[in-house]
């Protein structure tokens, strides 16, 4: 984190001085004061400024980026981070060549950068979770619309045979699009068995 010292007549000019330098607001920035300083006789004879040192606090945004990047580096792709917030959840968005790479095999690597970034953001327990959504190529809305067409498939399937089926290994957040998509088939469920990461879905038919 970059800390500079200033000095000034007096604590709070020495603070609008770092702010000016920082470019920062005070909110951005922790203040250490070194010596307070004293006017001396009439304001002016023998005084001694103040002197503080100014922090930048850290950025989530900032080590989110220079996280990303560094993989990223490592893994010879060039590509830009766009991020963006709510309240809530972090918006990260991969844009460049090479993306197959970063999404990996049905989503599998883009899956763990997003969770080591989410530790990197979230590793301050002091500030409200953030929910990290991290995406390239838009693939999440390209995977949540197959799964959505699966769901269906396999629905037709259970409705025609009258007997279930067993997807294939989901994460929690693709099979919770599977649940979502059937949840209102008035004669079809949905379940999850196994243990993580070979779990489940099963779709059945509504018995009586």
């Amino acid at each position: 984190m970059k800390s500079i010292d200033v000095i000034g007549k007096t604590v709070d000019e020495a603070l609008e001085k770092a702010l000016n330098q920082l470019n920062v607001t005070k909110d951005k920035v922790e203040v250490d004061i070194i010596d307070e300083g004293y006017r001396g006789l009439f304001k002016f004879i023998g005084g001694k400024p103040a002197k503080i040192k100014v922090t930048l606090k850290a950025d989530y945004k900032d080590e989110a980026r220079e996280f990303l990047n560094n993989i990223l580096r490592c893994m010879n792709v060039n590509a830009d981070v766009n991020i963006n917030d709510d309240k809530d959840s972090v918006y990260i968005e991969l844009l460049g060549e090479k993306m197959g790479s970063v999404i990996g095999y049905r989503g599998e690597t883009l899956d763990a950068l997003q969770y080591l970034v989410s530790l990197v953001i979230n590793k301050n327990h002091e500030q409200p979770y953030r929910r990290v959504i991290l995406d390239a190529e838009n693939y999440r809305k390209k995977r949540e619309e197959t799964l959505k067409r699966v769901a269906e498939k396999t629905a037709y399937k259970v409705r025609k045979s009258r007997r279930s089926f067993k997807l294939e290994p989901m994460n929690p957040y693709e099979r919770r699009i599977i649940h979502s998509a059937l949840q209102n088939y008035v004669d079809i469920k949905t379940f999850s068995e196994g243990e993580e990461p070979f779990r489940r879905i099963v779709v059945d038919i509504k018995r009586n």
